[in-house]
């Protein structure tokens, strides 16, 4: 059996090389009516301006039919349709190749070079639990997210600011979100003394607001950095506070000393650390302003700044049928009590009480939430419906429903080592053995997708038949391939901090 990780880039790749110099024409088919004929397409459009007349040359078509290389998928046939060039994979041979090397798809590559360390800063966390807008937890989710799948890519990452309210990790523990607590705060003395040295004169900053030390005017970075990098132009002073100065202090500590180093010299000479670390910026569309603001004093204060700083800023969360005002913790709560009514519906009584499903009810609460807070791209505004509708396990687009379809992957496997113990079925046979021909469907990619597909799959064909001989070849062809969308599900689910469930 030929070895190798197969690849859709990889693929993509080669077959545009194959019809010669010119823009990729080529896509990887994904309706399910058009995958029972061919996996990959060329369209006629772009055929014809390639090609002038629309028709490719019978040495393309046969090296495409022949295409071999390192990552690409092995092909049975290419041939000419109305709706273009249609190529259809040696399926069997795919299933095989990628069946039986599961782990080392679901891996995710290793970055192709070393990459700089990644500091992201979610402001929101400054606050307490009960402050946080719906806006805010957007942001937090997303930047905790985005920590977990950077790191399962080998990058290294490190979050700011340590939370110091007193009831912010708890919160942050029912809802998944691995983050650091406070220790100590970082020394500020040598940022003060640069931003006195910076302050406007007296006679300009007139009466100023308690607690605050002067102003500094950053119109000049404003115009140097440009409207290109995203800042405001309306951005002309900044109010510096000790506040201020302090979340500017663990920001240039964190981007200074990685866990490991040794500080740096206070004769360093300047920029020496500046491309050390690129800085991600999560924020609420509401706290955007302040944060350029946050970004531009920084680079004033600090010569050793990081030159790259991003902003990654969330759009607004608005709610259908409820008050604006709704908290973090009151939407968890609402969510939370929602699954536990769903659930006495379902098993027609009050489990909410019982230990075994506290946990349960958790991570169903959890899931809900994040399921709705990353579902759409989070430059985007985000529309809520709060009604009970959101948490069924029916409903083919909510987090409930992927948890759903991991309990009953769950289920379909204890149910067959129960089978196999009772002596109704053999043991597994090396992946080897297996005839991947008898499997004809197609296989998909995100979490909720693959979980629509399970479950149509699922509900369509008898994964564990009875007990005849001639029917366990399918049978464990069928759950190799269930095993394989389980791991793919686990893994999924660990970048959102969300274990398994093998019971709803």
């Amino acid at each position: 059996m030929a070895t190798g990780r197969l690849g859709v880039g990889e693929t993509l790749g080669a077959l545009n090389t194959a019809l010669g110099p010119g823009d990729p024409v080529w896509f990887k088919e994904t309706r399910a009516r058009h995958l029972r004929a061919r996996d990959f397409l060329a369209p006629r459009p772009a055929l014809q301006a390639r090609f002038g007349d629309g028709q490719v040359p019978e040495r393309v078509v046969r090296a495409v039919a022949g295409l071999q290389g390192p990552g690409v998928a092995p092909v049975l046939r290419c041939a000419s349709t109305p709706a273009g060039l249609a190529l259809q994979l040696q399926r069997p041979a795919v299933f095989e190749r990628v069946l039986g090397a599961v782990a080392a798809y679901v891996a995710p590559a290793a970055p192709a070079a070393p990459s700089p360390p990644i500091l992201l800063h979610c402001p929101a966390l400054r606050s307490a639990p009960g402050a946080l807008r719906l806006s805010q937890l957007r942001a937090v989710l997303v930047a905790d997210h985005l920590a977990r799948t950077l790191r399962a890519h080998g990058e290294s990452v490190r979050l700011v600011p340590a939370v110091r309210d007193p009831h912010m990790p708890t919160f942050l523990q029912q809802l998944r979100v691995d983050w650091p607590a406070a220790s100590e705060r970082a020394a500020t003395e040598a940022l003060r003394n640069r931003a006195l040295a910076e302050l406007s004169p007296a006679q300009e900053q007139g009466a100023l607001p308690r607690g605050v030390l002067g102003t500094v005017y950053l119109q000049e970075l404003v115009q140097e950095r440009g409207r290109a990098a995203g800042y405001d132009p309306n951005l002309d002073k900044c109010l510096v506070t000790e506040d201020l100065l302090s979340v500017l202090a663990e920001l240039q500590e964190a981007a200074r000393c990685w866990p490991g180093d040794s500080p740096p010299s206070l004769a360093a000479a300047p920029d020496a650390n500046a491309d050390r670390c690129m800085v991600v910026h999560v924020v609420s569309c509401e706290e955007e302003f302040q944060q350029q603001k946050v970004d531009l004093l920084w680079r004033k204060l600090d010569d050793q700044a990081p030159l790259t700083q991003k902003h990654l800023v969330c759009g607004p969360v608005k709610v259908a049928g409820a008050p604006s005002t709704l908290t973090a913790p009151e939407y968890y709560e609402l969510r939370h009590a929602q699954v536990c009514k769903a659930s006495a519906v379902k098993h027609g009584r009050d489990l909410a009480q019982d230990p075994a499903w506290t946990e349960v009810f958790s991570v169903l609460s959890v899931a809900t939430i994040k399921f709705e807070m990353l579902s759409t791209a989070p430059h985007g505004q985000l529309l809520l419906a709060l009604a009970d509708s959101s948490i069924s396990t029916k409903g083919t687009k909510s987090g409930t429903f992927v948890m759903y379809n991991c309990a009953r992957l769950a289920t379909l496997f204890e149910g067959y080592r129960h089978s196999m113990e009772q002596g109704l079925y053999p043991t597994f046979p090396p992946v080897s053995s297996l005839d991947f021909s008898l499997l004809q469907d197609e296989m998909c990619k995100f979490l909720v997708q693959l979980s629509m597909d399970f479950s149509s799959y699922y509900n369509r064909i008898h994964i564990l038949g009875a007990p005849r001989p001639h029917l366990f070849g399918q049978m464990f062809a069928r759950l190799q391939l269930l095993q394989a969308v389980r791991e793919v599900l686990h893994t999924g689910l660990a970048t959102l901090g969300l274990p398994p469930l093998n019971h709803i």
